[in-house]
């Protein structure tokens, strides 16, 4: 698909290799994470090509995203096994034999010795490249990366390891390009994320926003409860496409109002924790159904140490009464999944941790537990803070995994919530 109104070379394209993507075995992240990458830098993604590992099924791919576009990224196939088959594909396309590259053996060569590691005979394959191909330095990895031109278009493979493809792209690629686009006619993107409300809702806060064949262009994507409007602007510069995107996030901050928690990269426990961390305050967790799923979301943001104080998993009755001192007489009137024991939970937490603020989750994840009383999906929520503790109820449609994950962003969105209106 062809970006009306982009120039050639300002439109880029994708290619992502690998057995295992095509199979499904592997998400395939390094095609969104390039996406948005090139997409900040002014550059209209025309498409995405996924081959399995198979040298003609690679070169058709990269020979069909240069028809398409004026940048192709290629991404996996540059190990040393005999599946990796993108420097084959490469020779192929340009009708050039594999040569042994004096420098790219040295960078191989060189990464092994840092890691104190002897090289086997068969890393020498990475050292392989058509004869007017470049050599890309890979500062991480063994996989030194290719760039080659093909039917006008500047092709860059790279390694399929997420963080060396990342690092690559941004040391080495990212600027190649941008120089080339310049500051003409470019499409650019951002994405506005919400909470707590229906993409239905939604569409009919934003109205003639919607509304298909404007620029710019919005429209939305749900998931895991989350609700995210994006946004496409064209511009004659880039400054001009920033500006319309600048405006016209306003004005969907404006409709989606109390709902929205971020922007583009931002996730409920990045915004979370910056909130935490500029108000000096901490937070705990109790959780039960969900594991400790709620503690890896944020711990997985870098710098959470700053806040996190505790993650108590009190899975069983017995836990819950010995780590969270839940008395067992409440455990016995209402049931463990229940707003009285949701509430102490938190309230425990917030005590015995000395956290500012503390949250519980206790619910029945499914598939089996469920009664007419508390079906599968049924989950308290419990939060305590400076001005005390309370809890809520919920039930979540789906399978265990979605129950677990809805709770976890839930439980973060409750305190978002709190941490916007509390005064600081």
């Amino acid at each position: 698909m062809e970006a009306i109104g982009v120039d050639r070379m300002r439109r880029a394209a994708v290619v992502a290799i690998g057995d295992e993507l095509v199979s499904g075995q592997t998400v395939d992240t390094n095609s969104a994470w390039l996406s948005r990458r090139l997409e900040e830098l002014g550059a209209a993604v025309t498409g995405h090509w996924v081959v399995a590992d198979d040298a003609k099924a690679t070169a058709d791919a990269i020979a069909a995203a240069a028809r398409s576009a004026g940048w192709v990224v290629v991404t996996g196939g540059l190990g040393p096994t005999p599946d990796d088959l993108t420097r084959q594909a490469a020779a192929d396309l340009l009708g050039q034999p594999l040569q042994e590259r004096p420098d790219a053996l040295e960078q191989i060569q060189e990464r092994f010795r840092r890691l104190n590691r002897r090289m086997a005979d068969i890393n020498r394959v990475q050292a392989l490249f058509p004869a007017s191909a470049g050599v890309l330095v890979n500062p991480i990895g063994t996989a030194p990366g290719l760039r080659f031109s093909v039917g006008g278009a500047e092709c860059f493979c790279l390694p399929g390891v997420p963080r060396e493809m990342r690092m690559m792209f941004d040391d080495t690629v990212a600027g190649v390009i941008a120089a080339g686009i310049g500051d003409g006619r470019c499409r650019l993107t951002r994405t506005v994320h919400t909470f707590g409300i229906g993409e239905s809702d939604l569409a009919e806060r934003l109205g003639d926003l919607l509304a298909r064949g404007t620029n710019p262009q919005v429209g939305t994507t749900a998931g895991g409860g989350s609700v995210s409007v994006r946004i496409y602007a064209l511009g004659d510069t880039r400054e001009q496409a920033r500006r319309m995107l600048d405006d016209a996030e306003r004005r969907v901050r404006d409709g989606v109002g109390e709902f929205c928690f971020g922007c583009d990269d931002q996730t409920l426990e990045s915004v979370v924790g910056e909130l935490l961390r500029r108000r000096g305050q901490t937070l705990a967790l109790a959780e039960s159904c969900t594991g400790g799923l709620l503690g890896e979301m944020i711990t997985a943001v870098p710098g959470s140490s700053d806040y996190f104080v505790a993650g108590l998993t009190a899975y069983a009755n017995a836990a819950k009464v010995a780590l969270l001192g839940v008395e067992e007489s409440l455990l016995a009137e209402h049931g463990a999944v229940s707003e009285p024991v949701a509430e102490a939970m938190a309230r425990n937490a917030h005590a015995r941790t000395g956290a500012d603020w503390a949250l519980s989750i206790t619910g029945i994840a499914g598939p089996d537990g469920g009664s007419a009383d508390k079906p599968v999906g049924l989950v308290f929520i419990g939060l305590a803070g400076p001005g005390g503790a309370s809890a809520r109820r919920y039930v979540f449609p789906g399978d265990r995994e979605t129950v677990r994950t809805r709770a976890a962003r839930t439980a973060l969105s409750l305190l978002w919530r709190a941490l916007t209106v509390e005064p600081e």
